[in-house]
């Protein structure tokens, strides 16, 4: 394994379960049972298709001889017939049945389809444990005030869950789309060279309502109610687009929560995991990065990246079919999964066990609270008597004079600056007692609870789960 190149979404990043989904074996096997269902409606459906036949189809879905399938596919250059010929070996007796009335499309877009919406459901249930875990973060620290900021530059006070609200919000929008997605799948059954059916109507002797019935059977067998109501050769690229619109959709979701962390581990507010024996650096061994919300930003940008394939590959289908979107599909939209599912799975670990340092977090707001408060302080004043605009100039005045020597690296001495102009008619420990941070965060905490309460009447709860990350 180490003499060959491997993608490290495989050997690194992706979960076994998304890895065994979009394995050859997987794919293959969907293949077999494809053409095991085509051979047992049209059993039922009087084609000169034996009950035996089926069975003997059946019995070997699993034991894949993918050795001869590779050397018949070096003789014929055709993956699909290549199956055909090592499935009708190992069920010879079925042997000249197997893909009767199917065209190549019939195996490898069904099973396209069938991995990507079992895909999609795996997908979903990663963002629903994402979302269990903020929402846990956010009702914990729901109330816990911290400095705002916008333009990266400290503003008005906000609690700590809130700001993990936002991130929550951002995965269950992910939740609806991919809802959304899943219900757009159907199935594309067997609809011939160019989506006529013409070769099955040929087989039932004209009969289009048993062509309707046979495809209704394959979609109901494969858990699909519908099929798309027209096709060329292959279903419409126009899903791809959106599958893999909707992972980049989660990849930004995920990048921006890990930027956030990114940029407030800095300042040492929040962090990461960090494990007793992690290394953060080679060569600083004080080092504690922030790695895994790097490597979500990292994987995120891979992903968004990716989702260009799909609208390359659907604007540029020709008339019924061409076979210039194989090889990007083969590669952009597994590989699509699997940075999802690795980019979930990182988010999962991180928000599983982020840490809050209180500590940090009110020094930091305390540190500009001052300023953020004058507001509340003048209003204060004019209650006492004071002048609004007189009280807005010293302000002003004290101000810029406060932040000039915090810019030579002295303590914020703003509120001693207001108690001495006398113009407030309040001692510098009155005004220091109003600087209570709680005032200062609005209905962030009612904020957090009621989309936790949608939260929770729409989606089942899951329990956390930290699990181990490869570095």
């Amino acid at each position: 394994m180490y003499d060959t190149y491997e993608s490290p979404l495989c050997s690194r990043y992706a979960s076994e379960e998304i890895k065994r989904l979009f394995s050859q074996r997987t794919r293959i096997e969907t293949w077999r049972r494809l053409w095991t269902e085509l051979a047992r409606v049209e059993h039922e459906l009087g084609l000169p298709v034996t009950a035996e036949q089926v069975a003997a189809l059946e019995a070997h879905v699993e034991d894949i001889d993918f050795e001869l399938a590779a050397r018949r596919e070096k003789e014929v250059r055709h993956d699909v017939m290549a199956h055909v010929y090592a499935y009708g070996v190992a069920a010879p007796e079925a042997a000249g049945i197997i893909h009767l009335g199917a065209t190549s499309c019939y195996v490898t877009d069904n099973a396209d389809l069938i991995l990507y919406r079992d895909a999609l459901r795996h997908i979903k249930r990663e963002l629903l444990g994402l979302a269990a875990n903020l929402a846990a973060f956010a009702e914990r620290y729901r109330d816990l005030p911290t400095l705002g900021y916008t333009h990266y530059q400290p503003a008005q006070p906000v609690t700590v869950g809130k700001r993990a609200s936002l991130w929550l919000q951002d995965v269950l929008t992910d939740v609806q789309e991919v809802d959304f997605v899943l219900s757009c799948i159907r199935f594309l059954g067997c609809r011939g060279a160019t989506g006529t059916e013409a070769s099955l109507l040929d087989l039932f002797d004209g009969d289009g309502a048993k062509v309707e019935e046979l495809n209704r059977r394959l979609a109901a067998a494969f858990g699909f109610d519908r099929c798309f109501d027209v096709c060329g050769q292959t279903y419409p690229r126009k899903l791809d687009s959106r599958i893999l619109n909707v992972l980049s959709a989660i990849a930004q979701t995920c990048c921006r929560m890990a930027t956030d962390i990114r940029l407030l581990q800095h300042d040492r507010q929040l962090e990461e995991p960090f494990e007793t024996d992690q290394i953060g650096s080679s060569a600083m061994p004080y080092k504690r990065n922030p790695m895994r919300s790097e490597r979500i930003c990292s994987l995120g940008r891979y992903l968004m990246a990716d989702a260009a394939n799909a609208a390359a590959v659907a604007s540029t289908q020709w008339l019924e079919r061409t076979l210039d979107d194989s090889a990007n599909r083969r590669i952009s939209m597994p590989e699509g999964f699997l940075c999802a599912d690795a980019i979930l799975r990182l988010s999962r670990n991180i928000t599983a066990r982020l840490q809050v340092n209180e500590v940090m977090v009110e020094k930091s707001l305390m540190e500009y609270l001052p300023f953020l408060a004058t507001e509340n302080l003048l209003m204060e004043a004019v209650k006492r008597g004071g002048d609004r605009q007189v009280l807005h100039e010293v302000i002003r005045r004290c101000s810029m004079e406060s932040v000039k020597e915090m810019r030579a690296g002295k303590p914020c001495d703003l509120i001693s600056r207001l108690a001495a102009a006398g113009t407030f008619g309040m001692t510098e420990q009155e005004l220091t007692a109003l600087l209570v941070p709680r005032n200062y965060t609005g209905r962030c905490a009612e904020q957090v609870e009621e989309l936790l309460e949608t939260y929770r009447t729409q989606y089942e709860v899951l329990p956390e789960r930290d699990e181990e990350i490869s570095v």
